[in-house]
């Protein structure tokens, strides 16, 4: 393998195990292990996301916050996003920063504040609309609980259909199972000495009162044949059903979701700082 091909590795900021990059954390650069025995929390003054790395630890401050209370004293609430995260005049270093580079704020489409700012770039836009720092992250959010959503339900249908699958092979293995019917055609020629007065044995099979267990038109193996078809038929309701209440159910988390990001939305419009 040639130098060009080697994938780097980088370390994890907490066990120092190494990982390609895109599978650490961004901002904290922590691997998969060390994020899920650690939760995701909202800072209480810039309410940016970030990881707690000390078990036990309550604080849901990040460090740039805690830095700052400790320079500053603690914030008050910004003029434009109504955050507590205004450590040095009236602004938050957020909406500081934006006004800089973007300008004036301009009104959220979502909740209705002053404190969205215009990049002039359609590919910025989340759906079209011009939204604010904050209802941006409310809408991520709940797109990602719609897709995990999405994934777990198509996995489910996966395996509910795998399931169905398997079991139609197995109960097609144990049919086929049963003893082949007699080939007569190559059944060795009677002898001349043979007594030709007695049925032959596939006479004496055809004749009445006489039943042939392996016979396709037998009453034995037509009622074997429509008892598999109607476990089929069942298996295959029974997946439809499951099929609707996948369904059902997703239709009540999106409703869920939605209403989720309404009550954010309205939060945030009556400016309270806590969403």
């Amino acid at each position: 393998m040639s130098a060009n091909n080697v994938q780097a590795l980088f370390a994890c900021s907490r066990c120092f195990s190494r990982h390609p990059f895109e599978e650490l954390s961004p901002g904290q650069q922590l691997c998969k292990e060390c994020r899920g025995a650690f939760p995701v929390v909202k800072c209480t003054y810039c309410r940016s996301e970030f990881q707690q790395t000390i078990k036990g630890n309550t604080s849901t401050i990040c460090k740039k916050c805690e830095q700052n209370v400790k320079s500053y004293g603690k914030p008050s609430a910004c003029e434009y996003c109504n955050t507590i995260a205004a450590f040095i005049g009236s602004k938050c270093q957020r909406c500081t920063n934006s006004e800089k580079r973007y300008g004036p704020p301009v009104t959220c489409e979502q909740c209705k504040q002053k404190c969205a700012f215009d990049r002039q770039d359609e590919d910025k836009k989340v759906d079209g609309k011009l939204l604010c720092w904050l209802c941006t992250l409310s809408y991520k959010r709940a797109l990602a609980k719609t897709k995990q959503s999405d994934a777990e339900r198509r996995a489910h249908l996966k395996l509910a259909q795998q399931r169905a699958a398997k079991h139609k092979e197995q109960k097609l293995k144990s049919h086929n199972k049963r003893p082949h019917r007699v080939d007569v055609t190559k059944l060795p020629p009677q002898s001349e000495g043979a007594d030709t007065n007695g049925p032959t044995p596939v006479k004496a099979a055809r004749m009445g009162g006489v039943h042939d267990p392996h016979d396709p038109n037998s009453s034995d193996h037509v009622v074997a044949v429509t008892q598999l078809k109607e476990k089929i038929a069942h298996l295959q309701k029974q997946i439809s059903i499951k099929d609707g209440q996948l369904l059902a159910k997703d239709r009540q988390l999106e409703l869920f979701l939605f209403t989720d990001y309404r009550i954010e939305g309205e939060k945030l419009h009556v400016g309270n700082g806590t969403a």
